[in-house]
């Protein structure tokens, strides 16, 4: 989960991942959420491959792992994942400490503190109007779920 400004993990305590970490902290987490694959021909009369994409916004964030060993935080950070995996609630809170202490002493907890964020979004607006237009009606006529999608994502970012 992404909370005050760090993205947090959890797993298990021992394991390749966290001799990793410990080795080096330095760390890199992606992001990229996908849109509509763009064949050459929906931008292009040439019949050449190269104007083939796919259309995407993506996020990546460099920096270092900590793990957090404060219970309080850890509760949190568990709690704000159940939040998010399991929004309609129907389960016993993690800070009934009766219920889940030893889960969550049994659990590694460590955050993405970040140096650096970048993110990148295409979807087509470097394209010029005319194969800009081109990508819309293709689009438009393939139809799918995601080329709805896709096509309100390009329009959207266009005003």
């Amino acid at each position: 989960v992404y909370k005050n400004d760090v993205v947090y993990f959890h797993g298990a305590k021992k394991g390749k991942k966290i001799d990793f970490i410990k080795e080096n902290a330095f760390a890199s987490f992606s992001v990229v959420k996908d849109y509509s694959l763009i064949p050459s021909y929906f931008s292009s009369n040439s019949n050449l491959a190269c104007p083939a994409t796919h259309f995407f916004k993506s996020i990546i964030i460099d920096g270092q792992i900590e793990f957090v060993e404060d219970y309080k935080e850890k509760v949190f950070v568990l709690q704000s994942l159940m939040g998010k995996l399991q929004s309609e609630g129907k389960y016993i809170p993690l800070n009934d400490k009766s219920m889940y202490e030893k889960m969550i002493n049994a659990t590694c907890v460590y955050k993405l503190v970040p140096s650096n964020i970048k993110g990148k979004i295409k979807l087509g607006q470097k394209l010029s109007t005319e194969r800009f237009n081109m990508v819309v009606e293709h689009l438009k006529q393939r139809d799918t779920k995601l080329d709805k999608l896709t096509l309100n994502e390009m329009l959207k970012n266009m005003s």
